[in-house]
C-alpha cells in the first residue's frame, strides 16, 4: 500500500485562537472545583497514587487553542500549555488528522522490528531544523528524561569518561540519573536515593541574582571549578538548560553559554542542551540555543514536539551519536509511529502558522504588561524569559528574598477566575507564563487583565 509521506492533511484556516472549533472564551459557570470534577477528584483520590498531584483540580473534557473546559462548563484561559507541550493547541485538526490516518494503517511494531517511514522522516525533521550545519543523527524516545539519560549515556561511550557537570537550578527529570541532574530537592528528590554518581554541580549564570554579572565571568567561574574539581579529562559532558524550565525560567546572561559549549568544544566534553521545555519555536526561535548562537553537539527535545503526544529525541553530531554499540539505543516505544505523524503534522503548523514569529508577537504584549506591574508593584521582582516563555519572580517588597506565598496566592486567584497558571523556581516564588502559540490576542490579553487584577485587588496579600 502506497501512502503519501508524512501522511499530509489538509492545513484549515488559522480561525478562533488556532484551528479549533472550541469557543475561546472565559466562562464561569460556578463554585470550583465544581460537581463533576469533585465526583472525580473523590474517584482519583481512591485510585491514584497520592504521590501523583495536580496543579488545579478540574477535571478537562475539551480543548483547543487558548482555552480547556472542565467536566462542569468552566472555560479556562490555557497560559500552562500542558507545561509548553501544546503550543500548537490541543487536539490541533491537523495532529488529530494525522494521527486517525495513522491509526487506520498500524499503532505500532516496534522500531527494532520492522520500522517504517514516520521515524525516519523525523529523524530527518531534527537533522535539519536543529542548530548547527553539521552532520548529524538522531534517535526517538518517548520522555524527556529518558531522552536525557540517553544523551548522557551517548557521551560517556563516546568520550569514555564518566563524570557530567549538571547546574544549579536544573530540572531534567525523574529517573534516577536524571534526579541526580536535577538540582531542587523537593519533590523531585527526597528520599529517593542514593542517586546515579560522578555528577557535579556547577553555580548558574542567574542575573536577578548574582548582581548582573557578565556571562563571561559566571561562565570563568564554572570552567575554573571544573579544572580544579572534576578534571576535563575526566568530563563527558556539560548538560544545561538555554532557559531554565523548573528552575524559575532563568535566563543566563549573554556569552554564558557560547563561553562553556567553546570551552567543552577545546577540551573533547561533549556540549547537550536540553531544550525539552524550550523547544520548537516556544522562545521565539525553533530552538533557544539560536538565540545564543550556540551549537550544541547534542541536543535533547520533547515536550512541544508532538502536539501532546509522547515523543522526544537526541540529536546531534553524527561521529557522537553513532558512537554506541548496535542496539545500545532504543527501546519498545521509542518513536511510536503515532507520535511521529503527530510530530510532522505539528511542525507543519510552526511553518505554515509562522508560529516562531508569532511566539515573538506575544512574547512582546505579555511583556509589556507584566513590566508594568513591575513597575506599579515591587513585589514583582523581575520579569524574563523569551518569546511565549515568560515569568516574573515575586520578592518581598524592597528585598532580593524569595515570596513563595505570594506566587501560590497570586496562582490560586487565577485559578479561582478562570485562567490557568503554573509557579516554578527552585523556591517556588515564580509564576510562568506557557500560552499556546496559537491563543488569540484577545484571549491572551483578557488573561493578563487577571494576572493585574490579583495585584490591583488586594487578590495577592
Amino acid at each position: 500500500m502506497n501512502l503519501p509521506e508524512t501522511l499530509a492533511v489538509a492545513r484549515p484556516p488559522l480561525t478562533g485562537g488556532g484551528t479549533t472549533s472550541l469557543p475561546q472564551i472565559r466562562s464561569l459557570a460556578g463554585a470550583m472545583p465544581g460537581p463533576r470534577s469533585t465526583e472525580w477528584d473523590d474517584r482519583r483520590r481512591r485510585s491514584v497514587s497520592a504521590a501523583v498531584s495536580t496543579t488545579l483540580p478540574v477535571y478537562a473534557a475539551a480543548a483547543g487553542g487558548g482555552v480547556l473546559v472542565d467536566v462542569d462548563g468552566n472555560s479556562f484561559i490555557d497560559f500552562a500549555s500542558g507545561i509548553a507541550v501544546t503550543s500548537v493547541g490541543s487536539s490541533a485538526p491537523p495532529v488529530v488528522d494525522a494521527v486517525k490516518a495513522q491509526l487506520d494503517q498500524f499503532t505500532h511494531t516496534c522500531f527494532m522490528v520492522t520500522p517504517y517511514g514516520p521515524y525516519v522522516e523525523v529523524a530527518e525533521l531534527l537533522n535539519r531544523i536543529t542548530p548547527g550545519d553539521f552532520d548529524k543523527r538522531t534517535a526517538l524516545f518517548n520522555s524527556g528524561a529518558e531522552a536525557v539519560e540517553n544523551a548522557v549515556k551517548i557521551a560517556r561511550r563516546y568520550t569514555g569518561r564518566p563524570a557530567v557537570v549538571a547546574f544549579d537550578h536544573a530540572y531534567h527529570g525523574r529517573t534516577n540519573l536524571t534526579m541526580a541532574l536535577t538540582a531542587r530537592n523537593q519533590p523531585y528528590k527526597s528520599g529517593f536515593g542514593p542517586f546515579a554518581p560522578e555528577v557535579y554541580r556547577a553555580p548558574m549564570s542567574y542575573p536577578f541574582r548574582d548582581g548582573g554579572r557578565s556571562g563571561q565571568a559566571a561562565a570563568a567561574q564554572v570552567i575554573a571549578g571544573i579544572e580544579s574539581q572534576v578534571g576535563a579529562e575526566n568530563l563527558a559532558a556539560i548538560i544545561l538548560e538555554p532557559i531554565q524550565g523548573e528552575g524559575g525560567f532563568i535566563v543566563p546572561a549573554d556569552g554564558f553559554l557560547r563561553e562553556l559549549a567553546s570551552w567543552a568544544r577545546a577540551n573533547g566534553v561533549v556540549f547537550i542542551a536540553d531544550e525539552v521545555q524550550t523547544g520548537f519555536a516556544r522562545t521565539g526561535a525553533m530552538f533557544a540555543s539560536e538565540h545564543e548562537q550556540v551549537e550544541p553537539d547534542l541536543i535533547v527535545t520533547a515536550k512541544g514536539i508532538a502536539a501532546g503526544l509522547p515523543l522526544a529525541a537526541v540529536t546531534g553530531r553524527q561521529e557522537i551519536m553513532d558512537a554506541p554499540q548496535r542496539g545500545g539505543l532504543g527501546g519498545t516505544y521509542g518513536g511510536n509511529p503515532l507520535a511521529c505523524v503527530a510530530a510532522l503534522a505539528s511542525h507543519r503548523m510552526i511553518e505554515e502558522y509562522g508560529l516562531v514569529d508569532r511566539a515573538r508577537r506575544l512574547g512582546e504584549v505579555v511583556f509589556e504588561r507584566l513590566r508594568a506591574l513591575q513597575s506599579a508593584d515591587p513585589r514583582v521582582g523581575d520579569v524574563r524569559g523569551r518569546g511565549a516563555m515568560i515569568a516574573m519572580e515575586l520578592v518581598k517588597a524592597g528585598t532580593l528574598e524569595p515570596d513563595a506565598a505570594l506566587a501560590e496566592a497570586v496562582v490560586d486567584f487565577a485559578h479561582r477566575h478562570g485562567v490557568i497558571l503554573l509557579r516554578c523556581g527552585t523556591l517556588g516564588n515564580v509564576v510562568r507564563l506557557l500560552p499556546p502559540l496559537v491563543i488569540d490576542e484577545s484571549l491572551l490579553g483578557e488573561g493578563l487583565d487577571v494576572l493585574a487584577d490579583v495585584f490591583a485587588s488586594g487578590g495577592a496579600r
